[in-house]
C-alpha cells in the first residue's frame, strides 16, 4: 500500500494555506506533521480525509481496495470528539461501528483496548475528557482501515492513556497500516518520518 501527494496546495478562505506539498508513504510506515499553528496542518489531515477542497495537485492512495476512494479506507481524528452526550460509551461506539461499516463484535473490544470496558454503560455526558478522547480513538479499533489520520491524538490523554495510544499504533503499522499525524510533540512511534509545513518554530 501507497499513500503520495503530489504538488498539493491548500487554500482557505481566499488565503493560500500551502503550496507545492509532495511526500509518498508505504504500508507500515508514520509521518508526524510540524509546523506553527495556521500553517495547515490540520487542513492537510482533512484533505487526505477529503473533508477539504484539494486547491492543486492530487493524493493518491494505491494497494487497498480498489473500489473505495482514500476516504473511505481512512480514520480521520479531528480535534472535536463526535459523540452523544445522553448515549452510553458502548451505544456511542456501536453507533460509529455500524456507520463506519463494521459489526457491533468489535465494539467490546475495542472498549477494552482503550480501557474504557468498565464504563460501557455509562452516559458519555460523564466522561471526562481524557475519556472522550479514548472512546474517539477506540473508533480506530472498532473498524479495521489502512489509513490513519490524526489530529493531535494525544491531546487530553494522561500518561497510561498515551503508552495504550502508541502501542495500538505500533500494532497498526505492524500490520501494514499507515499513520499521517499533526501534532506539537512526541507520540510515542520510533523515528517516524518527519514533514514540517510553512517556515518558523513547531
Amino acid at each position: 500500500m501507497r499513500l503520495a501527494a503530489d504538488n498539493l496546495g491548500c487554500s482557505r478562505g481566499g488565503r493560500t494555506v500551502f503550496t507545492g506539498l509532495s511526500f509518498s508513504l508505504s504500508g507500515g510506515e508514520a509521518m508526524i506533521v510540524t509546523g506553527r499553528n495556521g500553517a495547515g496542518k490540520s487542513s492537510l489531515l482533512r484533505m487526505i480525509a477529503g473533508l477539504v477542497h484539494i486547491a492543486a495537485g492530487q493524493i493518491e492512495l494505491t494497494g487497498g481496495d480498489a473500489e473505495a476512494s482514500t476516504a473511505e479506507q481512512a480514520h480521520y481524528l479531528g480535534h472535536h470528539d463526535a459523540l452523544k452526550p445522553s448515549l452510553s460509551v458502548g451505544e456511542n461506539l456501536g453507533f460509529w461501528a455500524q456507520y463506519l461499516g463494521g459489526d457491533a463484535a468489535t465494539v467490546e473490544p475495542a472498549l477494552e483496548a482503550v480501557g474504557l470496558a468498565p464504563l460501557s454503560g455509562l452516559p458519555a455526558a460523564y466522561l471526562s475528557a481524557g475519556q472522550r478522547r479514548r472512546l474517539s480513538i477506540a473508533r480506530l479499533i472498532a473498524v479495521k482501515r489502512p489509513l490513519w489520520l490524526l489530529d493531535e491524538p494525544t491531546s487530553a490523554l494522561d500518561a497510561p492513556s498515551q503508552v495504550r495510544l502508541a502501542e495500538l499504533m505500533r500494532v497498526h503499522l505492524a500490520g501494514g497500516g499507515i499513520i499521517v499525524a499533526a501534532t506539537h510533540g512526541p507520540i510515542g512511534l520510533e523515528a517516524p518520518r518527519q514533514l514540517r509545513i510553512g517556515p518558523g518554530p513547531a
